[in-house]
């Protein structure tokens, strides 16, 4: 981990292509940023989790934006970790659909464009949404942890360079899956984590594994280093 810098934060509200109004989490370093980062949320909101992975990604000098997502269904979403947090978070995101949020992918990227390349990073649902800008936007790069319906998407063509995570003992995304997706996307670098269920990133979650959390942080911030900045 990087030593802290000196951050600035807010909240901002974005308007996506269709007209949609959302609202995001903002936080950045007070020295000339490196690039830009969108974050995606897990099924779980823009939480405490989510901001401070998004606090994490600008102590290393990026300016971070994650958008709350789940404002298309309902504004303000921040749950928890919960069997009934779970089935709420999937039931908004079942409703909310794919184009929605890729559009406000689209916003998030350009707010942030200003400050230089810009790269996708998505956890869980998020995960797949971040395939999704891949291959459906333009940024500079994806990242995507334990994206589980990446599978349904597989044959599309990103449109810049991809690393995905996956846990190994992941009950949600099985071996096959990714193996599937490996043949798919032959180009795209992919890691998995023997010791790892999902949600292994999250310090919020059962299957939060530090040892698996940190190698992947570190992949991470060496693609973003290779392909951002």
């Amino acid at each position: 981990m990087a030593d802290p810098a000196a951050t600035r934060s807010g909240p901002v509200s974005l308007t996506a292509e269709d007209g949609h109004s959302l609202s995001a989490y903002t936080v950045g370093p007070t020295e000339s940023p490196r690039g830009g980062l969108v974050i995606l949320q897990e099924v779980f909101g823009v939480n405490g989790h989510i901001r401070a992975v998004a606090d994490g990604f600008a102590e290393h000098g990026y300016a971070v934006i994650a958008p709350a997502l789940f404002d298309r269904a309902e504004r303000g979403v921040e749950l928890g970790y919960g069997e009934a947090d779970l089935a709420r978070g999937r039931s908004l995101r079942t409703g909310i659909g794919w184009d929605g949020p890729v559009r406000d992918v689209a916003a998030a990227m350009d707010h942030v464009a200003v400050d230089g390349p810009v790269a996708v990073i998505g956890y869980c649902w998020g995960g797949s949404v971040a395939f999704l800008a891949a291959c459906r936007l333009k940024p500079a790069a994806a990242v995507c942890y334990y994206g589980g319906q990446i599978i349904q998407f597989k044959g599309e063509t990103p449109a810049c360079p991809v690393q995905m995570h996956f846990g190994a003992r992941d009950p949600i995304i099985p071996p096959d899956d990714a193996a599937a997706i490996r043949l798919a996307q032959p180009d795209a670098q992919i890691h998995v984590y023997e010791d790892a269920g999902h949600g292994f990133n999250c310090t919020e979650r059962p299957d939060y594994n530090a040892d698996c959390s940190a190698l992947a942080l570190h992949r991470t911030l060496a693609f973003l280093s290779r392909q951002v900045g």
